[in-house]
């Protein structure tokens, strides 16, 4: 009989924190060491800091509770990056209005990550909510 071993890597990275607007450049670069650390190619990790700064500012400007949950994990060629927030509204993710100056963060992220690649969820208490998107970790050549 024949087994087939497959090694899958894994890793993982959590913090609780406050979102701040002002903090946020912290916790991109915070994540891009870590994603550095991993392998991670830089298109993977630039798209991993886009989300990350539009997920926390979400936080900071729409939930009444700035207290958060940032998970980056990974799992074998893919990394996910989640937010839990204690507000237990979803967003609704639309076409933005290109002539406003915001509220279009959320759908350039969709499209960027790829609609099976980006989702909302509601949580387990006391977190309300997860915005989450998966994005690959290998090399694309």
């Amino acid at each position: 009989m024949n087994h087939l071993n497959v090694a899958v890597a894994s890793s993982a990275f959590t913090r609780f924190l406050m979102a701040h607007e002002r903090d946020i450049h912290r916790w991109r670069q915070a994540i891009a060491g870590v994603l550095r650390e991993w392998g991670v190619p830089p298109p993977a990790a630039e798209l991993a800091c886009f989300g990350i700064s539009e997920l926390l500012t979400n936080v900071a400007r729409h939930a009444s509770d700035s207290r958060c949950r940032l998970e980056v994990s990974r799992l074998g060629t893919t990394a996910t990056v989640s937010v839990f927030d204690r507000s237990p509204v979803l967003p609704v993710v639309t076409e933005p209005e290109w002539s406003t100056e915001s509220g279009r963060g959320l759908w350039l992220l969709q499209q960027m990550a790829g609609p099976a690649d980006f989702g909302i969820r509601r949580a387990e208490p006391p977190w309300g909510k997860a915005v989450w998107f998966r994005c690959g970790t290998q090399d694309a050549r």
